[in-house]
């Protein structure tokens, strides 16, 4: 039968939370258990697979990590909400496709629940409130199980994506939950968005197994 536990880690060094995940993987692929990792991490940009030196514009003394996930630069920071989705896809009726949408969906889904219309685009992964990027998304699969997941500016500070290209998009502005609706407490953002993908998921693992429609 399918579970999804959520796992709170708090406040963190990337490097250590990455570990975690790889190390994560053997014991949930091919099962029925997904995990949803709520974290924030020490400041810290990162960098994709494919990520291209000329979107490092002025890193200053905040340290840059060669990262395993898919897209460009990025920068988490305390006051980001991230959830990493640790999730055998097939044993929750999920795609890669999928994945991204229902991770997109979720904050967007939170953001109405605030008054904020946002959108996902199509060949930009993430979610934008207007022009602006408030979440940034990243995956990888290995053994059939996704790690890596996406990061929602809540309550933080924003200068240090002014140091980069966000996500390969010279120009691109990003804002946070804050900027639209000023206090925005971090543990009850992080419990909805937790609480929304962990509904989402189970109803997906329910419906392959009844056959029912979506």
């Amino acid at each position: 039968m399918a579970e999804v536990i959520i796992i709170d880690r708090g406040l963190e060094t990337y490097a250590r939370t990455h570990r975690a995940m790889k190390d994560r993987i053997e014991t949930l692929k091919g099962g029925e258990r997904a995990e949803i990792w709520c974290v924030q991490h020490y400041r810290v940009f990162t960098q994709g697979q494919a990520g291209k030196i000329e979107h490092l514009l002025d890193l200053g003394d905040i340290p840059l990590v060669q990262s395993d996930r898919g897209g460009q630069v990025t920068y988490h920071g305390p006051g980001q909400i991230i959830l990493y989705a640790l999730i055998p896809l097939k044993n929750f009726g999920l795609n890669i496709r999928c994945l991204v949408s229902l991770l997109e969906n979720t904050v967007i889904s939170l953001l109405a629940i605030h008054g904020i219309s946002a959108k996902a685009r199509s060949k930009a992964p993430g979610v934008y409130v207007g022009e602006k990027k408030i979440a940034s998304l990243g995956l990888r699969i290995r053994h059939g199980v996704s790690f890596h997941g996406i990061a929602v500016n809540v309550n933080m500070d924003l200068e240090p994506f002014s140091r980069i290209n966000p996500c390969g998009c010279p120009g691109l502005e990003v804002l946070q939950i804050s900027d639209l609706i000023g206090e925005a407490r971090l543990d009850e953002i992080a419990k909805d968005l937790c609480g929304y993908l962990k509904q989402e998921l189970l109803a997906l693992a329910s419906h392959r197994v009844t056959g029912n429609p979506q």
